[in-house]
């Protein structure tokens, strides 16, 4: 009994300290500077937490073969995916992970509830409730994930599912599902009655979270993989309550809270309503032509890797814009390798980054990052907006849709109210791109036709390379 207790108060210790440093984890991560110490922090606050799971009772009462070895496989198997994975794939990477909480939380629920089969009375009726929000949301997380990882991965069409009357489909998913929880709580056989109507409202529940994310388009994977994060983090506390795990609680919270507040402030960077993003089927197929009808006016004008050079050499000021084309083209090594060649020579050079620029959030930070861009020379949309009528040159590389005039002068564009880098305002801007193809939103850019833009049309790599041997 005495050793019980001891274990029991190191292992809320444990608890205590690993979810102060999933906190400070959280709070490194908020900023650049400081984004490795905060991993860190995370990286000993899961130490901590998997070294005080060994010396729970329950643990040590059932043996340490199984978990050693689940731990084992898990270790090897993320070794192996963090070291041949791209960072260009970081977005379904992320997706993919969250598919894993989802499952998770509903293997957990099922498991929880047969176990609580000689519950009564009150705790009964929390139990069945815990299971069952857990399990929901598990499955909403799992199905979705999975569709935005076969999204992000191409291997699913980026345009919208728009069925006729997805919404009232939507709202029926949800009366089933509510009907499924008359039928399951408070029923005498848990095998018989309980087990069949939770299956049934988990596969509901799948069918629900494969229909949301096939509902929302390309343009907004961003958001989506940031709300999938909440729903992840939610249904790990869900998890937390059912296996009465404190530290799993706070950290679910903390993932679920951050997720949403990430998504808020995406979907405020685009000016749209998260209810808008989730059912307002908003994006097209990267690649395809415009939309009918949105064609700009006005004549393109194509330019050479040695007219860039020769911009850049001649510059004073510099603003370079990195978009999902340099993600998907590598180029950002040797962007960092101009950025330094010009700085070098004197040219006052930054990179100015969208809130919702890639597939991910922060995934242009996380890219320059890798290349070891300079953190102070990396500035948000709102910080550097303002400079663009003082720029010599704006360099854009890969991007489309956040760097679209017609966001702030076209009324009917779909884009129209969503916040820009308004990078025409530069004396030239200069736009790499593999072709006049439109962006995920599937509108077409008036920035191409300005009498001050040229394009360079290529795989941005080779004409990055390009410019780079150039400059040398």
């Amino acid at each position: 009994m005495e050793n019980t207790i001891q274990q029991s108060g190191l292992l809320i210790v444990a608890y205590i300290v690993a979810s102060v440093l999933f906190i400070m984890s959280l709070g490194g991560l908020s900023n650049p500077e400081t984004s490795r110490r905060g991993n860190w922090f995370g990286i000993t606050g899961m130490a901590i937490a998997i070294v005080a799971t060994f010396f729970h009772p329950q643990v040590s009462s059932c043996g340490y073969g199984p978990i050693i070895a689940m731990v084992a496989i898990g270790g090897a198997i993320g070794s192996v995916v963090a070291a041949k994975i791209a960072m260009t794939a970081m977005p379904q990477l992320v997706a993919g992970f969250h598919s894993f909480v989802g499952l998770a939380a509903v293997l957990v629920g099922v498991n929880s509830y047969m176990a609580g089969a000689g519950m009564t009375g009150a705790a009964r009726a929390i139990h069945e409730t815990e299971v069952f929000l857990g399990v929901f949301i598990g499955a909403v997380t799992f199905a979705g994930s999975v569709v935005a990882f076969g999204k992000l991965q191409a291997l699913i069409r980026s345009k919208p599912l728009l069925l006729p009357g997805r919404h009232l489909l939507n709202i029926a998913m949800v009366l089933a599902t509510v009907y499924c929880g008359y039928l399951f709580f408070g029923v005498e056989n848990l095998l018989a009655q309980g087990i069949p109507a939770l299956v049934v409202m988990a596969l509901i529940a799948c069918v629900l979270g494969v229909h949301l994310v096939m509902s929302i388009g390309g343009a907004d994977m961003p958001v989506v993989v940031s709300m999938l994060n909440s729903y992840s983090g939610w249904a790990a506390a869900a998890t937390g309550f059912l296996l009465e795990n404190d530290l799993l609680i706070i950290t679910g919270a903390l993932v679920g809270s951050s997720g949403a507040i990430l998504s808020y402030i995406m979907c405020k960077a685009m000016n749209r309503s998260l209810v808008n993003v989730i059912f307002g089927g908003f994006g097209a197929d990267e690649g395809k032509a415009a939309a009918p009808g949105s064609e700009a006016a006005g004549e393109v004008v194509a330019t050479t890797v040695e007219e860039v050079a020769c911009m850049l050499q001649d510059a004073k000021n510099v603003i370079v814009i990195p978009g999902y084309g340099m993600a998907v083209a590598r180029a950002q090594h040797p962007i960092k390798e101009i950025s330094d060649k010009l700085r070098a020579s004197g040219v006052n050079v930054r990179f100015a980054i969208h809130p919702v620029a890639g597939r991910l959030p922060g995934h242009m930070n996380v890219l320059l990052a890798e290349a070891s861009v300079p953190y102070d020379i990396v500035l948000e949309m709102d910080e550097i907006n303002k400079d663009f009528p003082g720029t010599d040159v704006a360099l854009v590389i890969g991007a489309n849709d956040i760097v679209n005039p017609g966001a702030l002068e076209d009324p009917s564009s779909p884009i129209y109210g969503m916040p820009v880098l308004e990078t025409w305002k530069a004396r030239t801007t200069v736009v790499l791109k593999r072709s006049m193809a439109a962006g995920y939103a599937g509108v077409e850019n008036p920035l191409f036709y300005k009498e001050n833009t040229r394009m360079l049309f290529g795989d941005a790599k080779k004409s990055v390379d390009a410019i780079l041997a150039r400059l040398q």
